[in-house]
Order: structure tokens, then sequence, then C-alpha cells
């Protein structure tokens, strides 16, 4: 039986880093994909001018605003197949992408023309649904992860030549998020802490009084978040759903409107 685990870790490990590669070759497709239709959309439109609304607002240097949304949060389980005397053998998943809130304040320094750095100090507010199924019996078992995420996210953004009212631009940078809602004496126990690799498209939109900023950006977790201490349980029968579980990474897809 033990066997039968190191060899399902071992194939899982061979894997890891495809899986990481493949995930975020589809992040990337993603975005061009977006970029390449917007372009492709702009470049039909006539190519009259227009009035242009505040048209010194990019002239400040430091810039100010909120941001309100929402976020789509998984998590990617690597399972070990671990085997108990007993002949169990719980696997774990995250079918659904589940839905959650963010709210956040933005504060945006230019570089140069076309180039800025910018902190968003954020809170999201979502859940995630693991699965645990045992290949052994068919029993299945459900977990909800509740999570208050606070995060700094501190970004580069590329813009381009602004045109008319509006203003693309793509971005990428670092997230790191504290869970401020972990709770223990559950099957999984996910460390507090992580860090995202987060990168997105959005355009500044001029409107009279104010700039209104559409963005969605794409969150993967650098670190494995599964706490394999579990001194915290007082049922023992719960730790073969720690044991079966070898890693495990965030992922978020986050939708956001800045008003700045």
């Amino acid at each position: 039986m033990y066997r039968n685990g190191r060899v399902c870790a071992l194939e899982i490990c061979n894997q890891d880093i495809d899986d990481i590669v493949k995930t975020l070759y589809l992040y990337i497709i993603c975005v061009l994909a977006v970029l390449t239709a917007f372009f492709s959309a702009q470049s039909m439109q006539a190519q009259t001018r227009k009035v242009m609304n505040r048209p010194y607002i990019d002239q400040r240097r430091i810039h100010y605003g909120f941001m309100a949304g929402f976020h789509m949060q998984d998590l990617e389980i690597q399972n070990n197949g671990f085997t108990d005397e007993a002949g169990n053998q719980w696997y774990a998943d995250v079918p659904n992408y589940d839905p959650g809130f963010s709210v956040g304040i933005l504060g945006e320094m230019y570089l140069t023309k076309h180039l800025a750095l910018r902190a968003i100090p954020t809170m999201h507010f979502g859940t995630k649904n693991v699965t645990f199924r045992n290949h052994f019996d068919g029993d299945v078992e459900h977990q909800t992860i509740k999570s208050t995420y606070i995060s700094v996210p501190i970004d580069l953004k590329f813009s381009a030549e602004r045109f008319n009212n509006y203003r693309p631009y793509v971005m990428c940078g670092i997230n790191p998020m504290l869970d401020l809602t972990v709770k223990k004496q559950k099957n999984l126990l996910l460390k507090s802490f992580d860090c995202y690799l987060e990168v997105g498209l959005g355009c500044d939109f001029y409107l009279p009084f104010f700039k209104f900023i559409p963005e969605i950006k794409f969150c993967y977790g650098l670190m494995n978040i599964i706490d394999k201490d579990r001194s915290d349980l007082t049922d023992e029968t719960k730790l073969i759903f720690t044991e079966s579980v070898d890693k495990g990474r965030s992922k978020m897809i986050v939708i956001s409107f800045y008003f700045e």
C-alpha cells in the first residue's frame, strides 16, 4: 500500500512543474487574446479625435482612488495516493471556482509617461469548497473554507498612448496575502500567509469628473499552503485527509473596477 503511495507521489512531483507552466501559459494566452480583440476593435473605429475629458489628469505624478469588484478562488490540490491500514484512500479536489467580493484603495505613482508603480491595499472575502472522495468505498465529504484575505499587491502598469478618452494597459506584479480567518479542527488546514504572482490588463476611461478603470487579472499562488502540522486535531481520524495531500496552491481571477 505504501509503495503505491510512493509511486503516485513521484508521478505527481514529475507533473508539478509541467502543471505550473501550463497554467501560466494559459493565463498568458488569455491576456494576449483579449488584447488582440481590444486593439482589433480599436483599429476598426473611426480615427476621429474627440473632446478629451480631464486632459491634464495624467500629468500629476501621484494618483489616488478606490476599487470594488469580485473574484473567483480556486485551490489546486496535489494528492499523493496515501492509503491507511484499513484501505481508505482519499482524494481531494476543488471542482469549481467560488465567487467572492473585493474592496480596496488605490495608490499610483507615474515613473515615466507610460510606466507606473501601483500599491493597492485590498480585502478579499470568499470561500473554497473542497470535495473529498474515498477511492475504497466511494464515500464523499465536503469542506467549506471561508477566507478573509488582506493583501498589498505591488504592480507595474504599462500604459499605451491615450486615444480620445481611453487608454489601455497591461500590468504584472507580486501580491502577498494574509488570511485572517483560518479555522482549525477541519479536514484540511491552510496556512494563513501566501504570495501570488499576478498579470492582467485593463483600460482607463476618462469621464467628465473621474477616471473609470475596469481590470481583469490572474493570480497564481507561489507557495504550498497546506499545513501539515495538525497538532490542533482532537479527532485523529481526520488526519488522513492531510496525509493524503502533498501540496495545495491557490489561484484567483480578480475583476476590479477602479474610480480615480
